[in-house]
């Protein structure tokens, strides 16, 4: 690993992409070069992905975390300027979990013409589910990943399941589009309660925290029906979803989806193999997604 001057714990700051290229140039493992892209206010979750990097690439390695909240990838009302930014405890965080460096770019060092006339299209992947509530998101999201990998130089790139459809989005866009990268899903990391750990939980209120419980609950409803089947398993989920509607605060559901994940599309009555029920609500001002994966 990397070492930090004067025995710092804090992963180093990398601000423009002159001094990424730079760093890279010296301390960039060959094969074994891991990303994490994030848009800060990193938590436990993010750590657990720089943790899964730091062990795939070795202590000879190097892992790199993105922190970029990506304009694109918000829309009209939706919590651009609201959305934490903490990036001195991001490095130190990231550096404990055993980041090498963190590159923390502005929008004009990412967007230098501002924004980019041309763009990468989600496609119909993209449509669905988070696409058809959030228009044009993964469209952004397709965008900055394909810049921070091509500016990153990753062997292997880490995301988390949370993040279910982003996950399949992005795997989608590497694929098609001959990315030399590897990604990888993590597991999603949960506060005891059950909550997903997630920066916007940061938002809730004491009351609305406990109201938002009712979305990992209504997951792991579903999963226990799942040997009945996938109608079982979405009505087990919209039974305790309808009990939080009428919760104080209320949980404003957007959607619940049982997901066939070979192409991100609705599992059908008779979908046999594993699937993904995803959930995206909103409680007071802040909205949440979770998901589980079922074997049915």
């Amino acid at each position: 690993m990397m070492s930090r001057i004067g025995g710092d714990p804090a992963a180093a700051l990398v601000p423009d992409r002159d001094a990424l290229e730079h760093l890279l140039s010296r301390a960039a493992a060959p094969g074994r070069t891991a990303v994490v892209m994030t848009m800060g206010a990193l938590h436990e979750g993010h750590a657990t992905l720089v943790r899964a990097a730091r062990e795939r690439v070795g202590r000879e390695g190097f892992v790199v975390v993105t922190v970029f909240v990506n304009p694109l990838q918000f829309g009209a009302g939706e919590d651009l300027d609201r959305y934490p930014r903490t990036l001195e405890a991001d490095l130190r965080l990231a550096g404990d979990a055993g980041a090498d460096a963190v590159f923390a770019p502005s929008a004009e060092e990412v967007y230098p013409g501002g924004a980019p006339q041309v763009r990468v299209a989600a496609g119909p992947m993209g449509d669905r589910y988070e696409g058809a509530s959030r228009p044009g998101h993964f469209d952004g999201v397709c965008t900055v990943v394909a810049k921070l990998l091509h500016l990153t130089r990753p062997d292997v790139a880490f995301f988390g399941e949370k993040d279910a459809q982003q996950l399949a989005v992005v795997r989608r866009m590497a694929t098609d589009l001959n990315f030399p990268v590897e990604i990888v899903g993590v597991p999603t990391v949960r506060e005891p309660d059950g909550l997903a750990l997630s920066s916007r939980n940061r938002y809730l209120s004491p009351e609305e925290r406990t109201s938002a419980l009712a979305l990992s609950r209504a997951l792991h409803a579903g999963r226990d029906a799942a040997a009945r089947g996938p109608r079982s398993v979405r009505e087990a989920a919209a039974a305790v979803l309808a009990q939080a509607a009428s919760a104080s605060p209320p949980v404003d559901l957007d959607y619940l989806a049982l997901i066939d994940p070979a192409g991100f599309t609705e599992a059908g009555d008779g979908h046999t193999g594993e699937a993904v029920l995803a959930v995206a609500a909103r409680v007071g001002t802040t909205r949440l997604i979770d998901n589980v994966r079922i074997a049915l």
